[in-house]
């Protein structure tokens, strides 16, 4: 399947790269249907809708800016995506990209879950967290010189 792309022009897909959200996304739900491209050579992807050209997000995986980061499944999220071990779950944070780049934020309170192996996929939103939807996702530097 041909399919148009935000940030990649005109991709071919085969069926075993395209994600199923019953659901959709929160705010998208008639987007039912995603692929994941690679941003060049970045630890960033592309969650890009096979639907509706415009709709991509830029997303990462949390646990390697946010080593602390967890994300505990419900029975339910784990039925519904059909996820057997923790090898078929995929992880991913949508990111705010900013200008300037280093103001970049990281939606952690609804991380995007992936079955790899089956192909579903859902946005879950955390409850009980302290995690919000805009964390910065680098660090600004220390101080030069600061006491």
């Amino acid at each position: 399947m041909n399919v148009q792309t935000k940030f990649h022009g005109e991709i071919e897909l085969v069926a075993e790269e395209i994600y199923r959200f019953e659901s959709g996304l929160p705010g998208f739900l008639e987007e039912k249907q995603f692929c994941l491209l690679t941003l060049d050579d970045t630890p960033f992807f592309v969650l890009q809708s096979t639907k509706t050209k415009e709709i991509a997000f830029i997303v990462t995986n949390p646990f390697d800016v946010f080593p602390d980061y967890e994300v505990k499944l419900t029975d339910e999220v784990l039925e519904l995506l059909q996820i057997k071990t923790e090898q078929d779950v995929l992880t991913f944070v949508i990111l705010t990209i900013s200008d300037p780049f280093n103001e970049t934020t990281a939606n952690l309170q609804a991380p995007v879950i992936i079955n790899g192996s089956k192909k579903s996929g859902k946005q879950y939103i955390l409850t009980g967290t302290d995690y919000r939807t805009k964390h910065k996702l680098f660090e600004p530097p220390a101080e030069q010189g600061a006491k």
